[in-house]
């Protein structure tokens, strides 16, 4: 028994994509600034929605963010652990990119490309992407992997197996296993912190402000000015994770 597939000519598809292109354009010029940035996000009416914001321009590459990301959360301090990192990004002057991140980019950087090869050079944090349709929170057999009332995605140790199917799941690479632990792990946007009124560790010792975190909702707040004055984009907008880490001056090199 096969499964039933469904011919579509060229020109239905088209006269399709047409209407739906059509009206995300409309509803775009009716509310830009909802319907473009939150289009595959349904927030709650009240209460905080936290994301970050990530100005690359300002990313210096410092490491500072990982060390005391480290440190707040109690990460191992050894390589291939961390609930943050940061990428360094060269591109050539013959258009090939060269990613690297030493030791997570905790100790900072160093240029391996000469100079008169580089074309452009850039530091890119990464971290968990608290994604509002959560790829990990979805596959998770035992529910150890959900969403706070924030939306915040967050692991229950005590009900974790360490199967790693969230890992696998997870189009970011930005969970592990503690090896401590045993279970998995990933960034939580400082929950323990947030919900303190605190900021995450990681904005809080960035000395350039590259990195705002903040309640989405909240629109006289920082992240909420930022999303409002700046063009952002988010990693793998294709895959419609609804993502709320929101990059400024984003590469297109970078995925």
């Amino acid at each position: 028994m096969g499964v039933k597939k469904t011919k579509t000519d060229r020109r239905e598809f088209l006269e399709k994509l047409a209407i739906i292109a059509g009206g995300v354009i409309a509803v775009s010029i009716v509310k830009p600034f909802g319907s473009i940035l939150f289009a595959a996000v349904k927030r709650p009416e009240t209460g905080p929605w936290y994301g970050m914001g990530i100005n690359i321009s300002k990313c210096i590459g410092c490491g500072n963010c990982v060390k005391a990301c480290k440190s707040e959360n109690d990460i191992p301090n050894e390589p291939f652990f961390f609930r943050t990192w940061v990428e360094q990004y060269t591109i050539k002057n013959d258009e090939t990119v060269v990613v690297e991140s030493p030791n997570g980019g905790m100790d900072g950087f160093s240029q391996s490309v000469p100079d008169e090869e580089i074309f452009r050079s850039f530091f890119v944090p990464k971290l968990c992407n608290q994604c509002a349709h959560s790829p990990c929170v979805q596959v998770c057999p035992v529910g150890a992997t959900f969403e706070s009332p924030e939306g915040v995605v967050l692991v229950d140790s005590k009900y974790c197996l360490g199967c790693r199917y969230c890992i696998q799941a997870c189009p970011y690479g930005t969970r592990f296993i503690n090896p401590v632990t045993n279970v998995v792990d990933k960034c939580t946007l400082c929950y323990h912190r947030i919900m303190n009124g605190q900021s995450t560790a990681c904005a809080l010792v960035c000395p350039t402000g590259a990195r705002i975190f903040g309640d989405i909702n909240d629109e006289e707040g920082e992240l909420h000015a930022f999303l409002k004055e700046n063009i952002t984009h988010v990693l793998k907008a294709h895959l419609n994770t609804g993502s709320k880490v929101y990059y400024k001056d984003l590469s297109p090199n970078v995925h």
